[in-house]
């Protein structure tokens, strides 16, 4: 454990008496719109954000107001899964309370924007009364778990499932200041303290993400976890799990001391009673021996950089009692969402919808999320959400299926989703501007346009129905994973980006900068270049990312 000054952070947390911090003062507090400089960063583990409207930032600066603050809220939903009631609530949630958009994001949930501070405990409460919480959605301390989102991959995947719930539930926070404060205001000034031996006052350095994958389809983007589980299928029976550690996409501009990095292969478990104890040591490793003097370094990467990968391994098999035995062999061949319907092997169908960027939204004539809304009031079809931002329309009976479909036709859901380019649906972007506090570049708000302006180069060489990965934040702090996909855009400053290629099409290998600082023209001029040599000089069922890597990276 780092004996340096801790950081500023690491007082708040110690001394938040159990996360409740002053929340009660911040929310009587009219004169402001947003809550105390202490209580940002705590309402943090109760799954919110303070945001402000980067649009309308300078305008009232010029006017002498204070900034149009407003919260972010983001459900846990561990494997990404809502009923149809539970939709029909979020909808109506998200039409009272919030800009009105649904937005789904790279970790398998949702999240909605412009909560005012008013109405964040009537949202929270409308989210209870439905059976869902935002407890531990953001914060230092395990984030929402992952799985792989398709049943139709494997007959073991309801297994898989609920690991990601049973995971979820192990690493939840046990102070109770979540609905003391949000849900049974009376109990908001208890003084009573739950012991936590996982996370203890301390909780951790940073946030801490788990993903579950199920091979062959590493649609869960796996190795991008701080804890990646590879479950290993033999005759239709999980027989163990891989479990990798250190991944992460985060960086700084300008500091060489971080890096994206993805997870290291640490050994297999031949049960889920050894994986629940590994999973949960690690995390102890990690409380123990994290940077807690500088955020920007406390990730778990950087932890088993420093200690060293069998350093690590060794302290986190001391912990357990037992020893990790080798990997097993596993082989992803596709890290994608499977468009359109297929059946599972219980006869249930699932029908897979392309949502640019995770944004459920009536906006131009299409109205998908007025769509949505009526599929789930048949009450005949769940709603799963997959790691790339979209969603799974699912465990539809055959009688059921003529009605959703019609639905979906009535709708234009399948037609949009039939006609995007491949490069469109292979597409991810953060939020970025006009609310996250960090973006230094647009990125769900221009992608779509860029990749417009991308698909007549495709076309022009014959690459439109390629695979193509492209990834674009708004800052290198990576949450829409643009290190680890074949074409990364990272923003530096408005307008521009720095433009990274290589990364394989599988998610086993980060792609690195190609080219710093550039405006669109660049962009779509050197890509331009870049697919002409490919279409002309590529192997055999070689992928823009490999061939990339080897032609301009490797040497």
């Amino acid at each position: 454990m780092s004996t340096e000054k801790l950081s500023e952070t690491e007082y708040i947390k110690t001394n938040s008496n159990g996360l409740r911090g002053t929340f009660l003062e911040s929310l009587k507090d009219n004169f402001t719109g947003a809550i105390r400089e202490d209580d940002q960063s705590l309402i943090k583990f109760h799954g919110l954000y303070q945001q402000d409207d980067r649009d309308k930032r300078e305008a009232r600066i010029q006017s002498k107001l204070e900034r149009l603050y407003s919260f972010m809220i983001r459900l846990r939903l561990p494997g990404g899964f809502l009923t149809p009631e539970q939709w029909i609530s979020l909808h109506h949630t998200a039409g009272k309370y919030t800009t009105g958009t649904i937005k789904i994001t790279t970790r398998q949930t949702i999240q909605l924007h412009g909560i005012l501070k008013r109405n964040i405990r009537p949202t929270i409460q409308d989210f209870h009364l439905s059976g869902l919480d935002s407890i531990a959605a953001c914060g230092d301390v395990n984030r929402n778990v992952t799985c792989t989102s398709n049943p139709k991959e494997s007959p073991v995947h309801q297994q898989v499932y609920e690991l990601a719930g049973k995971i979820s539930a192990m690493c939840l926070p046990k102070t109770k200041a979540y609905y003391e404060i949000w849900i049974d205001k009376d109990q908001i000034l208890s003084e009573k303290t739950q012991e936590d031996p996982l996370y203890q006052d301390r909780y951790l350095p940073r946030k801490m993400k788990v993903g579950i994958a199920l091979p062959p389809n590493n649609d869960v983007d796996v190795f991008i976890n701080d804890i990646a589980i590879i479950a290993i299928v033999e005759n239709d029976e999980v027989v163990g799990y891989n479990i990798a550690a250190g991944g992460g996409m985060g960086s700084t501009h300008g500091n060489a001391a971080t890096y994206p990095r993805l997870a290291t292969l640490l050994g297999f478990v031949d049960t889920e009673e050894k994986l629940m104890k590994a999973v949960y040591e690690i995390i102890t490793v990690q409380r123990d021996f994290g940077n807690r003097s500088d955020r920007k370094l406390a990730r778990l990467k950087y932890t088993i950089d420093r200690l060293g990968v069998d350093n690590y391994r060794k302290e986190v098999e001391k912990r357990c009692g037992f020893t990790l035995e080798p990997a097993r062999n596993f082989e992803f061949t596709q890290r994608k969402d499977r468009y359109g319907w297929v059946q599972n092997h219980e006869g249930k169908w699932f029908y897979t919808l392309f949502i640019e960027h995770g944004r459920v939204v009536d906006e131009h004539g299409y109205f998908l999320k007025t769509g949505l809304l009526k599929i789930a009031e048949t009450g005949k079809a769940n709603f799963r959400f997959t790691c790339n931002q979209n969603l799974i329309l699912s465990d539809i009976s055959e009688e059921d299926k003529p009605e959703i479909e019609k639905l979906l036709k009535e709708y234009k859901i399948s037609e949009y989703t039939e006609d995007a380019s491949a490069l469109r649906k292979n597409s991810v972007a953060c939020v970025a501007f006009n609310t996250c506090g960090l973006a230094l570049a647009e990125s769900q708000r221009y992608l779509p346009t860029l990749v417009t302006k991308l698909e007549p180069i495709l076309e022009k060489y014959g690459l439109l129905q390629e695979d193509i990965t492209i990834r674009m934040t708004g800052c290198p702090n990576g949450c829409g994973r643009s290190p680890n996909a074949e074409i990364g855009l990272v923003g530096t400053a408005y307008g521009k980006y720095n433009l990274h290629i290589g990364g394989d099409r599988l998610g086993m290998r980060l792609n690195t900068k190609y080219k710093e600082n550039i405006e669109e023209k660049e962009i779509l001029n050197t890509l331009d270049e870049l697919f002409s040599i490919y279409s002309e000089e590529r192997g055999s069922n070689e992928t823009f990312g490999d061939f990339s890597f080897r032609k301009w990276i490797e040497n």
